[in-house]
């Protein structure tokens, strides 16, 4: 009988433990620690030693806030009516895990307030500019899914995502190394801050029907789910033309060519909403996660790129 218990608890606690991963979204970390890394990878191109502690607590806080972000939208989503136990994709904790809505948000103030922390001392040791740069992305963070007009439920939710999450975490990474943002730098993350943005749209593409019956007016909503999946083929195409230019143009070693690597999960990501955009949301999950993965895949290749151009 006590054997029977502790399985009980045992197989109880493993939940608890995958409900709180959930809540995360880990398919959604990808745009926080792939931008430190890229900023990071720059600045060791442009000839600065890396401080490793600021690049440690700059990847923490910013996946932290990625965290945070997830739960503000869970809270929010959930006090808004628009998630309920049949939702497909959504953390889920309040509607089908039971987790108090109080505690969903508590944690993550709690995150943020950790992560203004981590800031405070990322600011001691590189410029205080960053304070406000910082409480601005954090701002930007909480307005995604609170406040009167959350940015998600308007066309603009890929810009925010793509250039907070994108281009902003990768200037930042570059900058508490080096002082200073370079042309280079911009135009190097660039491709990154269209990827997160198309991580967001995949997102929207999938909801696009719960969306529009919840009055969102998402940029997918607007152009229709046929050209949603049209646009977001053409932002991940500009994204590897970007680099090629960044090539031809001299500006970079042709060794973040490497990027190349990670088209065949870009063609993946189109397929799959090519062939699943008329069926219910649950079919894109695939090609929404192989979109995430193209971020994950093209960013990581392309700082490995960036850093052998460097030491040959």
């Amino acid at each position: 009988m006590q054997t029977q218990i502790n399985n009980h608890s045992s197989l109880k606690e493993q939940k608890n433990w995958r409900v709180w991963w959930r809540l995360t979204r880990p398919h959604t970390l990808t745009a926080s620690f792939v931008p430190v890394i890229l900023g990071t990878v720059i600045a060791v191109n442009y000839g600065t030693e890396v401080n490793s502690l600021l690049f440690f607590m700059m990847l923490v806080a910013s996946i932290l806030i990625q965290i945070a972000t997830n739960l503000f939208n869970e809270y929010y989503d959930y006090k808004r009516g628009l998630d309920h136990e049949g939702s497909v994709g959504i953390g889920g904790g309040i509607v089908r895990d039971g987790i108090r809505p109080k505690t969903i948000m508590n944690l993550a103030l709690s995150l943020y307030g950790i992560s203004l922390l981590i800031g405070v001392y990322i600011c001691m040791n590189s410029s205080w500019t960053l304070a406000l740069i910082g409480l601005a992305c954090m701002l930007i963070g909480y307005l995604y899914t609170g406040g009167p007009i959350p940015i998600a439920y308007t066309p603009f939710g890929e810009l925010a995502s793509g250039f907070v999450m994108g281009m902003g975490i990768v200037l930042i990474s570059f900058f508490i190394q080096t002082g200073t943002v370079t042309l280079e730098s911009i135009l190097i993350s660039t491709p990154i801050m269209i990827l997160v943005g198309s991580i967001n749209l995949s997102n929207n593409i999938r909801d696009l029907d719960g969306d529009k019956e919840n009055g969102r007016r998402t940029l997918a909503i607007l152009l229709g789910k046929k050209k949603a999946v049209l646009f977001l083929a053409s932002s991940l195409a500009i994204s590897y033309i970007w680099v090629f230019s960044l090539v031809g143009f001299g500006i970079i070693s042709p060794w973040i060519l490497l990027v190349v690597l990670s088209i065949p999960k870009a063609l993946t990501a189109v397929k799959g909403f090519l062939q699943n955009y008329a069926q219910a949301p649950i079919h894109m999950m695939p090609a929404m996660k192989a979109t995430s993965q193209t971020n994950t895949f093209f960013g990581l290749l392309l700082s490995i790129g960036l850093f052998i151009g460097t030491i040959i």
